[in-house]
């Protein structure tokens, strides 16, 4: 169903087969991908497929084109865990929203610690 079909007081919870061959086409030439948030309402298995989806893209551009994958956040980690395929992301932090802050360029302060030794 179309964004734009769905009746009022109803929520579009994933999205569909559309988005994510959109979501293959754009991102077939990048080169580094930060993923902070699944596509849908994953823990449902009727509204994964946009989730699995974008974590299968992700997962074949970094196998295939060596490609830099970030997935950050609990849900985004969760969602990437459960599709069987963490092992063929570059790198996967739960700190999603300090992901988020470091690639803004503030000081987090268990790097500055880091960099203090």
């Amino acid at each position: 169903v179309k964004s734009s079909e769905i009746p009022d007081g109803w929520m579009g919870l994933d999205n569909g087969p559309e988005t994510t061959k959109e979501q293959k086409e754009a991102l077939a030439d990048c080169k580094t991908i930060i993923m902070n948030g699944p596509m849908g309402v994953f823990e449902f298995e009727k509204f994964a497929a946009g989730t699995m989806g974008i974590v299968d893209i992700l997962a074949d551009l970094t196998k295939e084109k060596g490609a830099v994958t970030i997935i950050g956040g609990g849900d985004s980690v969760a969602a990437t865990e459960q599709s069987g395929r963490a092992g063929d992301m570059s790198h996967i932090s739960t700190g999603g929203g300090a992901s988020l802050e470091l690639l803004e360029g503030k000081e987090l302060p268990g790097v500055i610690a880091l960099n203090d030794k």
